[in-house]
């Protein structure tokens, strides 16, 4: 429950970053509603896998810290249930919580990415008309202008059509600005799809300088305004989007490295369960959230460690051979000298009383 908590939390908090970027984008109209939730829902798993181990870390440090503290830990010891024996009962829910973040990591999270990706490519292939609302101001995505229509059709053709462009020196006074009147609008791809014309019949065409009289009025019967070019769809390979399975018949170091990200997220769940045993001990004067800033730093240098070496062997700086092995091996035994550091106490005191 304390890790459930711990995670709600942490994910909150993820989510609200990712929330405030594609609101952003919704209010420019590069992106619908439904889009931003479709990402929102698909990007969960990404972030669960990451928010997972520390909650788990930060629950096991707040339970075991408060058994400490209140003496249960001292009074099943007592009743012969040892360290050991308490200690692989933590063990045992590590590895449940690590069979949840393995799923998480290895299959969730890249199908979530993969879909994430056709959601954000399908928004950017959008026509220009397709959240034109009757009766309202739409600014065109790529801030060309902004287009009023009092009709919009199931085919997306528009009438009546009042249009405003912006320039390219529209931050100055003296910027011309160009209004069309039209009593129909429609929109047309050439080239692929790359270029984006706006084709208005029968309507007017005013162009000058706001406060002036110099006004250019142009009357036609077809008019075509292209927008700003967009990039032509190129697949991009994102590390994120792979599925395990390609990962581990690849022989590129990029690849590989992100293999091991991802398996060494369910050995982080018992790496923090080995580092939360020793830290949540407190003396009684010291009480139960006296080790939680230490050991939040060290789990920072933990994913900090890992992520520099992963970036290390990227880069050909480390040799691929080397793995994530040596962060996870060096923190595993950081716990077992915090561990069994009374051990080694008693014993050195058992050989000194000899």
């Amino acid at each position: 429950m304390s890790t459930l908590a711990v995670c709600t939390i942490l994910l909150m908090i993820l989510i609200s970053g990712r929330l405030v970027k594609y609101m952003a984008k919704v209010a420019s109209s590069t992106m619908d509603v439904g889009a931003m939730i479709a990402l929102l829902g698909y990007r969960i798993p990404g972030l669960l896998e990451l928010t997972l181990p520390l909650a788990f870390f930060l629950a096991l440090l707040l339970c075991l810290g408060r058994m400490h503290a209140d003496n249960e830990i001292s009074v099943l010891n007592a009743c012969g249930v040892s360290e050991r024996r308490l200690l692989g009962y933590v063990l045992l829910v590590a590895s449940l919580f690590a069979i949840g973040v393995a799923y998480l990591s290895l299959i969730l999270s890249p199908l979530g990415m993969q879909r994430a990706a056709l959601v954000a490519e399908a928004q950017r292939s959008r026509g220009v008309f397709d959240e034109v609302i009757a009766g309202k101001f739409y600014p065109f995505r790529d801030g060309d202008g902004v287009i009023h229509a009092d009709d919009v059709t199931a085919e997306q053709a528009l009438g009546n059509v009042f249009l405003v462009l912006s320039t390219i020196s529209s931050a100055t006074l003296s910027a011309p600005a160009i209004v069309v009147f039209a009593k129909a609008a429609e929109q047309q791809n050439t080239d692929y799809d790359t270029k984006t014309y706006i084709v208005l019949n029968e309507g007017l065409r005013y162009e000058g300088v706001p406060g002036s009289t110099n006004y250019h009025i142009t009357e036609f019967e077809e008019y075509g305004i292209r927008l700003s070019e967009s990039q032509p769809y190129e697949e991009r390979v994102n590390l994120e989007s792979i599925s395990t399975s390609d990962l581990m018949i690849s022989r590129e170091v990029d690849h590989n490295v992100a293999l091991q990200w991802r398996l060494s997220i369910p050995l982080m769940m018992f790496v923090v369960a080995l580092l939360a045993w020793p830290l949540s001990r407190a003396k009684p004067r010291q009480g139960q959230y006296s080790k939680l800033l230490p050991a939040i730093l060290l789990y920072l240098f933990y994913l900090v460690g890992l992520n520099a070496l992963r970036g290390s062997i990227e880069s050909g700086v480390v040799p691929s051979w080397v793995t994530l092995l040596p962060m996870h091996c060096l923190l595993i035994m950081f716990a077992l000298v915090l561990i069994f550091r009374g051990s080694f106490k008693r014993y050195r005191a058992h050989i000194r009383s000899k």
